[in-house]
C-alpha cells in the first residue's frame, strides 16, 4: 500500500509538471461559450467487454432494448455503432498522431481484473443540461479486481491528460454550465470529469467504471427519464446477480461524440504485455 501510494504521488507530481509543460497547447476557450466544443477525435483507454459477456448482453439485454428503443422514437440510439466496453479514460486531440503517443506514454497495465458488471441505469452529462445521457451497466465497486482498475485509472490520467488539446467536447457548453465546481475544476485541469487524480499527495476518486448500452444525444425530457427508469428496472431484474468476467487487455480506440467506441487503434495484454495493431494484426512497439 506504501509503495502504490508513493507510486500514485510520483504520477500526480508528474502530471502536473507536464501539464504546464503542455499548457500552450491547451485550448479551454470553449469552456466560456454556450454551445458545445466541435468534436474533431476523441481517443480513449477502455477495457473491451469480453466475450462472454456480449454473449449474455446479446441474449438477455440488446434485442428488447433495441426494440424499446426504436418504439420510443430513438432510432439512432439504436443503431449506434460501439465497441462495448468500459473506459478508462478519453481525450480529446484533433491529431491523428496522438493515439501513437498515448500508446508511448501508457503506464503498465494491471494484471487481468476480474470484475462484475452489474445494476444498470440511466445517467446524464449534467443534471439539467438537457444532455447528452446514458444507459449503463455498473461495475461492481469492490474487490481486488475494482481496486486495481481504480487505481490503473489514476496513473493512466496522469499520462494522458497532458495529451489532450483541449476539454472533452461533451463537457463543454451546457453541460459544464451546470457541472458543479469540482467538476468544472476536472474540466479545467484535465479535460474531462468523472476521473481519478493525486490531490495534496492523495487519490480523489470520482471515476464510476460502467459499461454504455445507450448514448444519446436527445433531449432528456421527463418522457425519457420514465422510460429508462423502467428499462433499468426491467434489466435488473433478469440479471439481479449480474455477470462475473475477466477483462484481459486493454485498447486504445477512437470515440464519437457521445463516447461511444468507433474504432479500435491498439490492444494491449493484461497478461503479457504485448501490444497488437488491431488494423495490421501485427505487434506494435510497447
Amino acid at each position: 500500500m506504501i509503495k502504490r501510494a508513493m507510486h500514485l504521488a510520483a504520477l500526480g507530481l508528474f502530471a502536473t509538471s507536464f501539464t504546464a509543460q503542455a499548457a500552450d497547447a491547451i485550448d479551454n476557450s470553449a469552456l466560456e461559450k454556450p454551445e458545445f466544443r466541435a468534436h474533431k477525435a476523441t481517443y480513449g483507454v477502455v477495457y473491451r467487454l469480453p466475450q462472454d459477456v456480449n454473449a449474455v448482453l446479446d441474449a438477455k439485454i440488446n434485442p428488447t432494448l433495441k426494440q424499446d428503443l426504436l418504439a420510443l422514437g430513438l432510432k439512432t440510439e439504436a443503431e449506434t455503432p460501439n465497441m462495448p466496453h468500459v473506459t478508462v479514460v478519453h481525450i480529446h486531440n484533433a491529431d491523428a498522431g496522438t493515439p501513437a503517443r498515448m500508446l508511448k506514454a501508457l503506464p503498465k497495465p494491471p494484471a487481468p481484473l476480474q470484475v462484475t458488471l452489474k445494476t444498470f441505469y440511466p445517467t446524464e452529462a449534467a443534471k439539467g443540461a438537457g444532455h447528452p445521457w446514458w444507459l449503463d451497466l455498473g461495475v461492481v465497486k469492490s474487490g481486488k479486481g475494482f481496486e486495481d482498475m481504480m487505481s490503473y485509472n489514476t496513473v493512466t490520467m496522469a499520462a494522458m491528460a497532458p495529451l489532450r488539446d483541449g476539454p472533452l467536447p461533451r463537457v463543454t457548453g451546457p453541460v459544464y454550465a451546470k457541472m458543479a465546481d469540482a467538476g468544472k475544476q476536472l474540466v479545467k485541469t484535465v479535460g474531462v470529469s468523472g476521473v481519478n487524480v493525486m490531490q495534496d499527495g492523495k487519490e480523489t476518486r470520482s471515476h464510476n467504471p460502467h459499461t454504455t448500452l445507450v448514448y444519446s444525444m436527445a433531449m432528456y425530457d421527463t418522457r425519457l427519464q420514465d422510460a429508462m427508469k423502467q428499462e433499468s428496472e426491467k434489466f435488473n431484474a433478469v440479471l439481479p446477480e449480474g455477470i462475473n468476467t475477466t477483462f484481459k487487455d486493454v485498447s486504445i480506440v477512437e470515440i464519437g461524440f457521445a463516447g461511444n467506441v468507433i474504432r479500435e487503434i491498439y490492444r494491449v495484454s493484461l497478461e503479457d504485455g504485448s501490444v497488437i495493431d488491431v488494423a495490421t494484426g501485427k505487434k506494435a512497439g510497447s
